[in-house]
């Protein structure tokens, strides 16, 4: 319980300073943040943690089910929205930025930013390796390879394949990426290491005050149906297909654990990043976001009970 509320106050008092500094800035300074840790923060971050990732052992497990939840979240997604298309005409609510944000949100989740914390906090250090390699390999390519696809394609409207995959191999994330596992072996100086992680968790801590920024412009709940479909699938129906799928099949202890909490982590922040770069549907992104960081609250100790 402890851990659990300091976590809680770590969480809740980020998005709060963001909430209070917007009231202060103008309204560009959201944008702003954004587009920075789109083309900044985020490959430092992945730089940063991937580098310390224990890559040993079964670990290789961890993305290979970071693919399989995001795929099973996506495809629940769509099926939606096709049911959804079948039974009456589109209305504003359901654009094609509209769908890019509902499927975003049903399929990333929040790995690096809350999931770290979450697993240091609640299951150990000693699998940080496998929260790493989840995000790293995982979340991340999902949301900056994948997901920039989707964005591009909702978004920016363009079907052009060849224009979709030259817009996802210019994402910076896919490079840092590689760029860390290359790296690996190379020995940086202590002060360089040190200013880097400073750098990596500063990028968790704006992160979270664009999440309190956008919080605060968040006008209406006329999406509340939506996000609330949104997180059913990705904080409930997809961490307990698969957890449960992967007990059966005898994996467990605290790997399964991690990968559980992982997958049920809300809504990723680069999802709230992507709609800024592609002016996707931001009021979707901040509902679904504000609606999944409450109910995370809630779940936590729920998948501690039942897969704990």
């Amino acid at each position: 319980m402890t851990q659990l509320l300091q976590l809680y106050q770590w969480l809740i008092g980020g998005v709060l300073l963001g909430w209070i500094l917007r009231r202060f800035l103008p309204a560009f300074v959201p944008v702003w943040i954004g587009k920075f840790l789109f083309w900044v923060g985020v490959p430092i971050g992945i730089f940063v943690f991937l580098r310390q990732a224990d890559l040993s052992g079964e670990i290789l497990l961890a993305p290979v089910v970071a693919w399989i939840a995001m795929l099973l979240g996506g495809g629940l997604a769509w099926v939606w929205i096709s049911r959804k298309q079948a039974n009456s005409h589109l209305n504003e609510s359901w654009s094609r930025p509209t769908q890019g944000s509902f499927i975003l949100s049903s399929m990333v989740g929040n790995t690096g930013y809350i999931g770290f914390p979450i697993i240091l906090s609640l299951v150990g250090p000693q699998y940080l390796g496998w929260a790493v390699f989840y995000d790293g390999l995982g979340s991340a390519i999902g949301a900056y390879g994948l997901g920039v696809l989707l964005a591009a394609r909702f978004g920016l409207e363009t079907q052009n394949i060849l224009a979709l995959m030259t817009v996802m191999f210019k994402n910076p994330a896919l490079w840092s990426l590689g760029f860390s596992l290359l790296s690996r072996d190379v020995i940086l100086p202590d002060i360089v290491e040190q200013i880097l992680q400073l750098m990596a968790w500063g990028m968790i801590a704006l992160s979270l005050i664009l999440m309190g920024m956008r919080l605060s412009q968040l006008s209406s709940w006329r999406y509340f149906k939506q996000a609330s479909v949104s997180l059913t699938i990705k904080m409930l129906i997809v961490p307990l297909v698969i957890g449960t799928i992967l007990s059966i099949l005898g994996f467990g202890g605290s790997p399964l654990l991690v990968m559980v909490l992982l997958m049920a982590t809300p809504p990723a922040f680069a999802t709230l990043v992507l709609a800024e770069a592609f002016n996707l549907d931001r009021e979707l992104t901040v509902t679904t976001l504000a609606m999944g960081s409450g109910a995370l609250l809630v779940t936590l100790p729920l998948w501690l009970l039942v897969f704990g």
